[in-house]
Formats: C-alpha cells, sequence, structure tokens
C-alpha cells in the first residue's frame, strides 16, 4: 500500500482528501501545521506529499524546502494562491507539481497517481547502466546521480528527469508543451512555467554562466536544446 502523508491545516479538507485517497487503496496521515508536517515527512516512511502553502507554525514553502534537502519523493502543493510568483518559488524549492483550491477530490486522486507511476519507473530497477559524458558534466541513470567537474551536485526528482531526457536527446529542441507532457504527463494551467522553473534551477547548477548557457541552450520561440 502505498502511503501519502497529507499537510493542511483544514481539518475538513484534509479529511475528505484523506477518504478520497483511502477509497482508492492509499494509507493517508494527516498533519495540521508546518512542524508536525515536517517531522513526520522526515521520520516517516511516504511515497508522496500532499503539501498547502498555508499552514501555521512553519509555512509550507519552508517545510518543502526542508524536506527536499533530505528526500527524494514526489511532493505536490495544494494552494489557494494562483498568483505565479508563489508557484514559481515552491517549483523552485523542489515541489513537482502544484494543484490550486478548489479542485475536484477525483482530479487530486488522478494527479497522486499519475506522480507515484512516473517516479516509481524512473527509480524502478535497470536492466543495465546507463551514464551520458558530456565535457565536463557526468550524469549516471542507475544511481541517479551528476558530477561536474568531478563535484557531485544534488538535483531533484525532477531536475534530474528532465536534465537526463535532454541530455539523452541532445541537439533536438524541444517545447516547454512537449517537455511537460513527456515529464509530467498530464495538463495543467502552469505547464509552461513548471518546465521554465525547472530549466532555470537545472542552469543554476550545472552552468558557469546561466546567462551563458554551455549545456542547456534557449531556441527563442521554439523551446530548450542539449548542446553536444
Amino acid at each position: 500500500m502505498k502511503s501519502i502523508l497529507i499537510v493542511e491545516d483544514e481539518r475538513l479538507i484534509a479529511e475528505l482528501q484523506r477518504d478520497y485517497l483511502e477509497v482508492h487503496g492509499f494509507g493517508v496521515d494527516i498533519a495540521e501545521d508546518g512542524e508536525n508536517g515536517l517531522r513526520l515527512a522526515l521520520t516517516g516512511n511516504y511515497d508522496l506529499i500532499l503539501l498547502d502553502l498555508m499552514i501555521p507554525r512553519i509555512g509550507g514553502f519552508e517545510v518543502c524546502r526542508k524536506i527536499r534537502e533530505e528526500k527524494d519523493i514526489p511532493i505536490l502543493m495544494v494552494t489557494a494562491k494562483k498568483e505565479d510568483i508563489d508557484i514559481i518559488r515552491g517549483l523552485g524549492l523542489g515541489a513537482d507539481d502544484y494543484i490550486t483550491k478548489p479542485f475536484k477530490p477525483a482530479e487530486l486522486v488522478a494527479r497522486v497517481k499519475a506522480h507515484l507511476s512516473r517516479y516509481e519507473r524512473l527509480i524502478g530497477p535497470l536492466k543495465s547502466k546507463e551514464e551520458v559524458s558530456i565535457r565536463e558534466l557526468v550524469i549516471q541513470l542507475d544511481s541517479r546521480r551528476v558530477f561536474l567537474r568531478g563535484s557531485e551536485i544534488t538535483l531533484t526528482t525532477k531536475e534530474f528527469d528532465l536534465l537526463w531526457f535532454l541530455a539523452r536527446n541532445p541537439n533536438r529542441v524541444f517545447s516547454k508543451d512537449h517537455l511537460f507532457e513527456k515529464l509530467w504527463g498530464m495538463n495543467s494551467l502552469g505547464d509552461s512555467q513548471t518546465v521554465t522553473v525547472h530549466i532555470r534551477k537545472l542552469r543554476e547548477k550545472i552552468e558557469l554562466d546561466s546567462s551563458n548557457s554551455e549545456y542547456i541552450e534557449t531556441v527563442w520561440g521554439a523551446g530548450y536544446r542539449f548542446r553536444l
């Protein structure tokens, strides 16, 4: 049974989410504030975390950041905020995706299942080792590790997925919509900015000069290309 942690201070909403997830075969725990949510997230064995951003004691952004420092599991932000800056900030701190209130419970269940399915495929046992080495960048699929100039750099799940996909398909231009469909696999109003944020975070980690990219090139009006 897959285990989900809901971090939500509105009890009725949390219980509604729990009931729908349990009907679909998930085990669910609820934390009503950021402090307890963070404690459970770091000490428990959860497969996915539903994290509301507006929670007491420790805010959702800080909880997301601290979870991502320790664990590489899917984090789905749940927020009533629709401002781009809040969504971009959450994605930049390591969240995999977001869903805005109000939403249909069936939509939430579908999004949870989709993220778990993709995560399982990406971390599942591999038949053979694969590695991409381009100039000073080495990407190892089996261990999901990345090295730049001999030093290991830390990437989130989606950052690694995005880098691996681009590096395995060099010199090809992919639109934001194509990348979102390929790596997130669902329709979202925030698809373009989700990809944009992850590209920006990748560049900050692998490029010496993010304004003059050596690896990930922006093709204006078309998308992104990984340069050999």
